[in-house]
């Protein structure tokens, strides 16, 4: 992971690389072990901040889940010197705009302002790293919040519902089946101990990245850096993070949800599949431009043309994969049927396109058109600072290298139409899938849809 090399000294690494749309790239590590990322983009006076702790829902101790995302609502209830919940008021203020996230791999945090501003929000953001104050009542009254947060975005919601079983399901031994909203009744039981121990753990300057994109200086960044920063201790008790992994998936694993709130049945299959590796981005990039052959387009992609046009068994279908993870992550599939087509039937018809693809491959002219399509995106994406700096701190988040970031536009226009294949082949195994049918409750003496 970038800043490993030559700990203890000031900035252990600096180095300079071109971004995807020329803006230099400055890298450096503070004596604490907090690395620092610089990415130079002058257009215009607006700078990105954001502090990615390399923490997230699969590093939770054993009955705590949620605690990384309860973390991250705590983390705006104030310090000594920034009253509860008056931090994002204060940015507001300053005519700019914050928020925060969390996956299974990151917590993370930023602040889009006024360059100006910079040595501000630098200065608050540092201080919550190991300053942060905590009341029974802040931590009772948060808990309430985000279970509230379950029942609207996830008890409510039939869809969410079925991926949150069938990542249960597809994650047998590995931490990834956990929600990272967190199950209920574990939820229902967080504490400010809790929360406590697992931020004065994992919230330190030598467990983040922090990046800094946008009209600025690397030099004055590293000054920055330094004064709000560097005088904060380490945390002890960061390790390296070693999960379990998954043993071999031996056959498919299928479940049915039915729920009255139901207004489209449809079929909803995932696959394990290869992360991006440092170094090694090869396979990821066949199987992004995959996604994008089978279902990255409503019109023209593999699935889109068999099954909405060809034989107008589905009104929609789609395929999507992304590795910046850790460990193995899915590539996923979903078809919607028209009606009066079973989800029995448009499984079948879904399994059999997938059957004629591995026989016959993509179409030469459709493999180049989407892998300048995939490649352009990602060129274009960067185009805004915030996503810059996204890219960059999650990919080094999970431990990607700035060349593989870097690199990765490049990766995927050398994907030739053999990685596409010996990808699909690899993880297109229903031995290795979830298969999951979200529908309504039959009627007495009526067929499932």
């Amino acid at each position: 992971m970038l800043g490993r090399l030559g700990a203890g000294l000031a900035f252990a690494l600096t180095l300079t690389l071109p971004a995807a749309a020329d803006e230099p790239v400055t890298t450096f590590t503070l004596d604490n072990g907090l690395n620092v990322v610089v990415i130079e983009d002058h257009r215009a006076p607006v700078v990105v901040q954001m502090i990615w702790y390399r923490v997230g829902a699969a590093d939770e101790p054993p009955g705590h889940s949620g605690i990384a995302h309860f973390l991250e609502h705590l983390m705006f209830k104030g310090t000594e010197k920034v009253a509860p919940n008056a931090f994002s008021g204060i940015v507001e203020a300053q005519g700019g705009d914050d928020n925060a996230f969390t996956s299974w791999d990151y917590t993370a945090y930023f602040q889009r302002i006024a360059a100006d501003r910079l040595d501000l929000v630098m200065e608050m953001e540092a201080d919550r790293m190991r300053n942060l104050r905590l009341t029974e009542e802040d931590v009772a009254t948060e808990r309430q919040v985000i279970l509230e947060e379950r029942a609207q975005r996830t008890d409510s919601d039939p869809s969410a519902l079925l991926m949150e079983q069938m990542r249960a399901a597809q994650y047998m031994n590995h931490p990834y089946s956990i929600p990272v909203i967190g199950w209920r009744h574990e939820m229902e039981k967080l504490s400010r101990e809790d929360a406590l121990e697992y931020y004065r753990r994992f919230y330190a300057p030598n467990n983040a990245t922090l990046v800094v994109a946008g009209d600025v200086d690397p030099a004055t960044v590293k000054t920055l850096a330094e004064k709000h920063y560097g005088p904060l201790e380490p945390s002890d008790g960061i390790v390296p993070r070693v999960r379990p992994q998954e043993p071999p998936q031996l056959a498919e694993r299928r479940l049915v949800l039915e729920d009255e709130r139901v207004s489209e049945p449809y079929v909803f299959r995932t696959y394990l599949a290869p992360e991006r590796d440092p170094g090694d981005q090869k396979t990821a990039a066949a199987l992004t431009v995959l996604a994008e052959l089978l279902g990255g387009n409503g019109q023209t992609s593999v699935l889109a043309r068999a099954l909405q046009f060809d034989r107008k068994v589905a009104v929609y279908s789609s395929a999507f994969y992304d590795g910046t993870s850790i460990d193995d992550g899915t590539f996923g599939i979903a078809v919607v049927p028209v009606q009066g087509v079973s989800l029995d039937a448009v499984e079948a018809e879904l399994d059999r396109t997938l059957d004629d693809f591995l026989k016959t491959g993509p179409d030469p002219a459709a493999l180049e058109r989407i892998r300048t399509q995939v490649r352009a995106g990602e060129i274009y994406a960067r185009d805004s600072v915030e996503n810059l700096a996204n890219s960059f701190g999650k990919g080094l988040s999970v431990g990607l290298t700035v060349a593989d970031i870097e690199g990765w536009d490049e990766a995927l226009s050398a994907v030739t139409e053999a990685d596409v294949m010996e990808a699909a082949r690899m993880v297109l195994n229903r031995k290795n899938a979830v298969t999951g049918w979200l529908t309504r409750p039959a009627a007495e003496g009526e067929a499932r849809q």
